[in-house]
């Protein structure tokens, strides 16, 4: 059966499956016929449809089992930290002298030191050099220092095995304290009368983009088909370094994209060295990492946005970076030891919280916050008290936010569209091969706000198959009448299909 009329089937017989009010320790038989004829086992299911108000759940099933939750881990890291740090937290770069600037020279080193900031891109390195340029410094004779030690380790990408396939594409980003736009190529792809053609941003110094792809027929959704990794040809006796695209592309699309090619400290170098030239400023040193001198002079300073406003660039577009430096700050911030790694000091932390909220936290396994992570576990019963504590939060307003509303924007934005689901509830997704999940909060037919969470994992499940099955979840609630009378719940509209 095809994904679209197993989602048709999912709501004709959904839509009879709630009968009164009783609580289903079991999936209804009409949501488990769907999911066998899916060729998803029940044991792969974890769902909650429970009050936001303390009660008796609507309907649980598989609900204390520990599951994968993909992207929805996010409700739990964005939680903790606007709870943790507060909504006016930001993360800091800053740039710093080791020597006295005099007649414009800088005859020490000039230190980029980062502090967790997931805004700052090369358009604020720019600002950042042209107020040195600006205050007169034109000679640069030491080298620059790429001080990453608000973390520790300073780097967690080094020798960790790729993600997937695709570990170059920004999802993957594993981040550090000091990044420049992610240390991400921004390419543009087009093609027109003279071929397919690509633009790249930033600029960097010795180095650039080509292609050698393949225009093909083709559909332009599965674009990244005919991808290839790109490939690094290094520049010998002063010719340029040459970024490679490969593979193949659509005729007549166009595709925007980030990727990570370079090492991050060489891309920030030649980010640097492209940046000060362009300002007409002079520096023949070398890139190095290392720490900031106590003694350093502070030169220039760039914030990111406050955590109110980073909460939605979280968990709208479901990012990963952001996310899992949010983690990092919980761990940096937690008091004790700092020579502990922060990922473990930001598990304490995250459990802390757990216990001061009232809530078990065995079972939880945190990795890196995003849930991009084969590893990270939680129940569905801890979700849906960590969304509880969201809606009491004092910071209630700028976590619920944060979430995409179904049929309108983030990564709901094409989902639940023709259904009472849409514009109605507010849920984060979550998406690896063989997970699919949802987590948030939504009305019913009768107005009463309910906390819904929906998890499927199983080998089986292809997010493409298994998206509509949890999708009419969201239309089954939104036209029941939880709590009521048999007759009042039978007499619910019967759900339309979700595109």
């Amino acid at each position: 059966m095809n994904p679209m009329r197993r989602a048709a089937t999912l709501f004709s017989l959904v839509s009879c499956c709630l009968a009164g009010p009783p609580v289903h320790a079991e999936l209804p038989p009409p949501l488990a016929r769907l999911l066998a004829d899916a060729g998803i086992p029940e044991d792969g299911v974890g769902l909650v449809v429970a009050p936001v108000a303390r009660g008796a759940r609507f309907v649980e099933h598989g609900a204390e089992r520990a599951l994968q939750p993909g992207s929805t881990m996010k409700l739990v890291t964005t939680l903790v930290g606007l709870e943790q740090l507060g909504p006016g937290f930001v993360g800091r770069t800053r740039v710093l002298a080791t020597a006295p600037v005099r007649d414009g020279v800088l005859q020490g080193d000039l230190v980029l030191q980062g502090g967790g900031d997931a805004d700052f891109n090369a358009a604020d390195l720019a600002n950042l050099l042209r107020r040195l340029r600006d205050r007169g410094l034109k000679d640069l004779r030491g080298d620059l220092v790429l001080d990453r030690s608000w973390f520790n380790p300073m780097r967690y990408d080094i020798g960790v095995p790729p993600f997937d396939e695709q570990p170059e594409f920004a999802y993957n980003l594993i981040p550090d304290a000091l990044m420049v736009g992610g240390n991400l190529l921004r390419i543009e792809l087009f093609s027109d009368e003279r071929g397919l053609q690509v633009v790249a941003q930033p600029p960097l110094a010795g180095a650039r983009v080509i292609h050698e792809m393949v225009l093909v027929d083709g559909d332009c959704a599965k674009w990244d088909d005919g991808w290839k990794p790109p490939e690094v040809r290094p520049g010998k006796l002063g010719r340029m370094t040459d970024i490679v695209l490969r593979g193949t592309f659509p005729v007549g699309c166009e595709r925007s994209f980030e990727i990570a090619t370079l090492d991050r400290n060489d891309f920030i170098g030649r980010a640097f060295r492209a940046q000060w030239t362009a300002l007409g400023g002079n520096w023949r040193g070398k890139v190095r990492e290392g720490t900031t001198p106590p003694a350093a002079t502070l030169l220039g300073e760039h914030a990111s946005r406050p955590l109110s406003e980073a909460v939605r660039a979280i968990n709208k577009p479901s990012d990963n970076a952001m996310t899992r430096l949010l983690y990092l700050q919980l761990g940096r911030a937690l008091e004790g030891e700092r020579s502990e790694p922060t990922p473990v000091r930001a598990d304490r932390a995250v459990r802390a919280w757990f216990r001061r909220q009232g809530i078990d936290d065995a079972g939880l396994v945190m990795d890196n916050g995003s849930g991009l992570s084969r590893s990270e576990r939680i129940k569905p019963v801890q979700l849906e008290a960590v969304i509880r504590a969201g809606l009491n939060s004092r910071w209630a307003p700028e976590w619920l936010a944060s979430l995409p509303i179904v049929g309108i924007d983030g990564t709901m934005r094409r989902r639940g569209v023709g259904s009472p689901a849409a514009g109605n509830a507010r849920m984060k997704t979550g998406t690896l091969r063989n997970v699919v999940a949802l987590a948030g909060t939504m009305a019913d037919a009768a107005g009463r706000p309910c906390i819904v969470v929906a998890i499927l994992n199983h080998d089986a499940v292809r997010p493409g198959a298994a998206r509509p099955v949890i999708d009419g979840i969201l239309d089954w609630v939104a036209r029941s009448r939880f709590g009521e009378t048999g007759d009042a719940a039978a007499a619910a509209p019967s759900p339309t299909l979700i595109r």
